[in-house]
């Protein structure tokens, strides 16, 4: 029943435990108890809105860092993980396997904005060897949802001989 749960709550966060309950023949207290559990014990650790900000008059620039860092003795990436996400402008940093060893996803205001966090913040920390940033152009589609409106999508013309 926790996957069934899970794999509802992560397609609609703000679905009703009568609507779960229903689609996993259990009862509104069974759900109750069982999302309470998970919340507990850290399975569920948040609710988070996914909002497409292209489609608002904020202006929002998400750029994904690449870093190369010196594992800290005796604390390997995790205690380098810890310093970087406690940053502000941060919003998920990923152990990586391959050519780098941390990917670090932040949203700024401005390009230059996070250039600032990068130059200022991130390279300056002692166990940081490289950095790589790419900037984010568009959001197609973000946690399993499509990002923009498939009817008000422009096709480009189809051009023949």
């Amino acid at each position: 029943m926790k996957k069934e749960i899970l794999d509802l709550i992560s397609q609609n966060s703000r679905i009703h435990n009568s609507e779960i309950a229903a689609m996993t023949a259990s009862t509104e207290e069974e759900v109750a108890r069982e999302i309470k559990e998970m919340e507990n014990s850290k399975v569920i650790c948040g609710y988070p809105t996914l909002i497409n900000w292209d489609n608002t008059d904020c202006e929002k620039v998400t750029a994904l860092i690449e870093i190369k860092v010196t594992p800290q003795r005796d604390m390997g990436f995790n205690k380098v993980a810890e310093r970087i996400y406690k940053f502000e402008e941060v919003e998920s940093v990923y152990l990586m396997s391959g050519g780098f060893d941390l990917t670090v996803i932040i949203e700024g205001k401005s390009m230059k904005e996070v250039s600032r966090f990068v130059t200022e913040k991130l390279s300056t920390l002692e166990y940081v060897t490289s950095t790589a940033t790419y900037f984010v152009l568009k959001k197609y589609k973000e946690h399993g949802i499509i990002m923009e409106d498939e009817k008000n999508k422009s096709e480009r013309m189809l051009v023949t001989p």
